[in-house]
């Protein structure tokens, strides 16, 4: 079971802790309800910006000394961005708990953005744009965003357009906070061997000075989703392909029993239907796999893989048909069974990881306002019938819902 506590500060930010005797490394972060999606159209790549400035600098402290502070002591401190969240996260031993605490505050509420390092950043993120364009596996995965999601927020890249980048200034970082920073909306959440209400106390002695901030937000909704197939000819020697389409929203009933149907697709376990049949049986790929992104409005399908380019239609023709197979054959017993079995001890293996269970915890107060335990989420798995999940295929797997994007060698 989950046994976790949650405390409210006067302004609005939630303390979300749980207690785990046999560690001695405290993790930690604080998990903001914005993202790329909240960016308007002038501020693309803004949020990751900020998350590489939170260490450049803050009223009291220099880069180096951000950056020395945890690391010193055999620390980490490291952040990131998504679509709908900013996360800027530790971990350190328990003894230096208080210190990360104290940290972590400093760079989520005090960055100053030095002109000067906001310069030298910008080469850095530069560099990243480069580096992601040129791993194709990567960056077809996130222009399938784009192809799905088209002019929507969802459909830009985390990492924004190198025009858009190459224009950002101080205030620009400043005027972003100011419109979207929310304490109703960011969480500060711990796992650790500490016991809560040192986790309180230490919340109140760095938290209390933090002005409530109240920034109601209404997301644009995705809608008038149109299918798409689109090729693009790289210099590279592989095709790479993604398919899908939009799927179901973060709160919608259907998620679990659709994140199980796609597990049992294309998920880590190499007896995924789609590992099976197309590179066990055909020796068609090195890699391919399925996914399921969700937000708060919809949520996302996406089947990758990487194959020789006079394989791309073979190889495609062997996803569409395992596709149908969901839609047109229900599982029996056994498999259905097996896949349920499968997942559960996936997810159980999953929240060994002290860390992502932190961050899954502060994800799920933000999000639903509750965090499910496992046991709540098994018997969702449980629950699921072969009936439903052959209901989901047909209704979210029907072949002219998908989306096809290719990256093909340049022919020559």
């Amino acid at each position: 079971m989950l046994d976790y506590h949650i405390h409210t500060l006067p302004n609005g930010i939630r303390i979300v802790h749980k207690q785990v005797l046999h560690t001695k490394i405290a993790h930690s972060g604080f998990i903001l309800d914005l993202g790329s999606r909240d960016e308007q159209p002038d501020q693309l790549g803004l949020a990751h910006f900020w998350e590489h400035m939170a260490f450049k600098g803050t009223d009291k402290r220099k880069s180096f000394h951000i950056l020395n502070r945890l690391e010193s002591v055999g620390g980490e401190l490291n952040a990131y961005t998504t679509k709908e969240k900013l996360c800027f996260y530790s971990s350190v031993l328990d003894k230096h708990f208080e210190k990360s605490f104290e940290l972590l505050t400093d760079i989520t509420f005090h960055s100053i953005f030095p002109e000067k390092e906001i310069e030298k950043e910008r080469g850095v993120i530069l560099e990243e744009m480069a580096m992601y364009l040129d791993t194709p596996e990567e960056a077809i995965v996130d222009e399938f965003d784009n192809v799905v999601f088209d002019t929507h927020p969802l459909g830009n890249n985390i990492l924004g357009t190198k025009e858009s980048v190459s224009g950002f200034k101080k205030e620009d970082f400043q005027r972003f906070i100011k419109d979207n920073l929310s304490t109703e909306a960011l969480v500060f959440c711990s796992v650790s061997n500490l016991p809560f209400e040192k986790v309180v106390k230490l919340a109140e002695k760095y938290l209390a000075d933090i002005p409530a901030i109240s920034k109601p937000r209404q997301r644009v909704a995705f809608e008038n989703y149109t299918p798409k197939a689109v090729t693009f000819e790289k210099p590279i020697s592989q095709a790479h392909c993604v398919i899908g389409c939009p799927a179901y929203a973060l709160n919608d009933d259907r998620r679990i029993p659709f994140f199980m149907l796609v597990n049992l697709l294309g998920g880590p376990g190499m007896n995924s239907r789609l590992n099976l049949a197309v590179r066990e049986k055909h020796g068609l790929v090195y890699t391919i796999d399925a996914n399921y992104a969700t937000y708060v409005d919809t949520g996302l399908l996406s089947i990758y893989f990487g194959t020789e380019k006079k394989q791309l239609k073979r190889t495609t023709s062997l996803v569409l048909k395992e596709l149908k197979k969901l839609r047109e054959k229900q599982l029996g017993s056994l498999q259905l069974h097996t896949a349920k079995e499968q997942l559960m001890g996936q997810l159980a293996m999953a929240e060994e990881s002290n860390m992502g269970l932190m961050m899954m915890m502060g994800k799920s107060i933000l999000d639903q306002g509750h965090i499910d335990t496992l046991n709540e989420i098994f018997d969702q798995i449980k629950n699921t019938t072969a009936q439903d999940l052959i209901d989901i295929a047909n209704d979210v797997l029907r072949e002219e819902k998908l989306s096809f994007l290719n990256y093909v060698p340049v022919k020559g």
